[in-house]
């Protein structure tokens, strides 16, 4: 709007008295909490909403920014890579019961991957003759009348509330930003109708200093002490760690004690980076590969620090009598309903302040045996350096016009930089790019944490947004990209100047259900007749949808000789400001092995 027009709207709204109602305290909310943005999916619900943003503009009044968002899944999701880059929460706005339901991929994400977010919807109003402002004047508003609303979401957020009042509505958001920020983070979710969000009301006073989120765990002095001590013992030690990255800090304490005490660590199903690749105690990762690890059914004390999964027992898990202690801030997974590893010692603590514990107490004992760490050292050393020449060795094309995932990844490695933010939704390649793409620097790789398809476009706005300086760059199956809803994701990312790269590992189908049933029936019949009832055929152009929802540089890439020179391409396209999408078309998802 020009300064002109600005100033005779303003001119004509002073003169009919500006208002200030329950949505004007509840954007004030926000934005004195520090969030950012709202990332909106706008209904009918919102009128209230609306006219405070318009009026918040016209007095120059600071208020977040909202990024328009036509679908909800990728609202969500960009608040979720947003709080994951840069540990502050977000909001997002959706549309009464509708809009809710179709966030449902994401909340369970942001459940699981324990992602602070602040979720507001509306509700259909609750006067039907204009009894108050707001009320119903739409059909839609007795369609989408619930009887249980919130209902929705209960199993997946850590608090939910009906707004009623603005008297008490700045209360209400700094309580559910504490609670979403206390430890085990998550989603929380408040809903308001359109009277409440259209009340007038004097502008409530509210001290944010009585909302901070609850202080770290700790171990117990004389657990710290039971715990070196059995480290101390242990011949073969192991680490498993799954998201101890995501708080940056807590990596080079685990690295402190890894090499005190020459302890290997290994990755199971990692989120984040947890532990340097490239560091001689990093003994790989593990996944849903059917195969006993060998260091783990060889430990003899296995410390389990932030990890949901850190094995899968019908296949793969520690030898009989191997002692286990457990440190998460959620090490009994309250809301999942079967889990159970019998251990020594469960500890409800942040694992940067217990790590800091652990080296503390290590650093104050004088008769640590030197040798054996030293032998130990060694030997993992040789261990880790094996690995990775097993792995490079498999980035070798057998097949010189085929594209094999581990050639591409190894391709990917070569073109990033180590400062590069890799947001890896690669589901049956995942094992791939953990061991073909590895990451030496803490917060330069990310996962969803859950297993709802298609987070990885808009955590990539959000993770644009949240490091505006930084490459972004998604890995994602063919079918997880589709689940993306790629036209909103890259008409966001042309609107909000938010450029990334995506790449494609197009394997024309869903590998998952066909490598599924090959787990549970692998001479079945499905097996013999080679019916999975998963291929994508014929194959779509899935990075022409990005140009043209985006204007994204698009590209299909057939042959081994192609890919780099079209990497590097891509990723001066994205530097220019601009998107692209390579769409790697690899082996059919048929020839897969199990």
């Amino acid at each position: 709007m020009s300064s002109e027009k600005t100033s005779m709207a303003l001119a004509q709204v002073e003169a009919q008295n500006f208002k200030y109602t329950t949505s004007s305290a509840l954007m004030e909310a926000l934005q004195e909490s520090g969030v950012s943005y709202i990332f909106a999916n706008l209904g009918s619900d919102h009128p209230a909403i609306i006219e405070s943003w318009a009026q918040a503009q016209l007095e120059n009044k600071e208020f977040p920014q909202v990024i328009i968002c036509p679908h909800e899944m990728v609202a969500l999701s960009a608040a979720h890579g947003f709080a994951q880059v840069s540990g502050k929460p977000q909001a997002v706005f959706v549309h009464v019961e509708c809009g809710t339901q179709n966030m449902g991929g994401a909340i369970h994400n942001a459940a699981r991957g324990r992602v602070p977010v602040f979720i507001l919807a509306g509700a259909s109003p609750f006067t039907q003759e204009g009894e108050l402002l707001g009320s119903r004047n739409e059909h839609i508003h007795w369609l989408q009348d619930v009887f249980d609303q919130r209902g929705i979401v209960r199993e997946y957020v850590k608090y939910d509330n009906e707004i009623r009042s603005g008297k008490n509505v700045k209360q209400l958001v700094q309580r559910a930003l504490q609670i979403a920020e206390s430890d085990p983070k998550g989603p929380v979710y408040l809903m308001a109708p359109r009277e409440v969000l259209e009340a007038e009301m004097e502008p409530p006073v509210v001290d944010y200093r009585g909302w901070k989120p609850l202080s770290s765990c700790a171990i117990a002095p004389d657990d710290v002490v039971k715990l070196a001590k059995n480290l101390f013992k242990a011949e073969h030690p192991l680490i498993v760690t799954s998201y101890l990255g995501r708080n940056t800090d807590a990596v080079s304490e685990l690295v402190k004690l890894s090499e005190k005490l020459a302890i290997p660590v290994l990755e199971s199903v990692p989120n984040y980076v947890n532990f340097p690749a490239d560091h001689p105690m990093h003994v790989g990762y593990q996944w849903n590969a059917p195969v006993q690890n060998e260091l783990l059914s060889q430990a003899d004390f296995i410390l389990v620090i932030d990890s949901d999964i850190p094995w899968i027992p019908l296949v793969n898990k520690p030898a009989e009598g191997c002692a286990i202690s457990y440190i998460d801030v959620d090490p009994l997974k309250e809301k999942t309903p079967l889990w159970y590893i019998p251990s020594e010692s469960f500890f409800k603590a942040d694992s940067f302040v217990a790590l800091q514990q652990l080296n503390s107490y290590i650093d104050s004992v004088n008769d640590i045996n030197q040798v054996k760490i030293s032998e130990r050292y060694l030997k993992i050393a040789n261990i880790h350096s094996k690995q990775r020449k097993e792995w490079k060795e498999n980035e070798n094309l057998q097949n010189p016009d085929i594209i094999t995932p581990q050639y591409l990844t190894a391709c990917i490695r070569e073109a990033i930089d180590e400062n590069t933010i890799v947001m890896t939704e690669s589901i049956t390649n995942y094992d791939v790019v953990s061991k073909h793409l590895p990451r030496n620097t803490p917060a330069t790789l990310f996962g969803s944490g859950a297993s709802s398809l298609g987070w990885h476009g808009g955590a990539a706005i959000g993770a644009k947004l949240a490091a505006p300086d930084k490459m972004i760059v998604n890995l994602t199956g063919d079918g997880t990209y589709i689940f993306s809803n790629p036209t909103p994701v890259h008409w966001i990312s042309r609107k909000y100047n938010v450029p990334f790269l995506t790449v494609i590992y197009n394997n024309h189908g869903w590998g998952a259900p066909r490598m599924s049933t090959l787990g549970v029936h692998p001479n079945g019949i499905a097996s013999q007749t080679d019916q999975f009832w998963v291929n994508f055929d014929p194959v779509a152009d899935l990075s022409k949808v990005a140009e043209a929802a985006g204007g994204a540089y698009a590209q299909i890439i057939e042959k081994p000789e192609e890919l780099m020179e079209s990497l590097v391409k891509a990723i001066e396209i994205v530097k220019s400001g601009r998107s692209a999408v390579l769409d790697v078309r690899l082996q059919n998802v048929s020839h897969q092995q199990l």
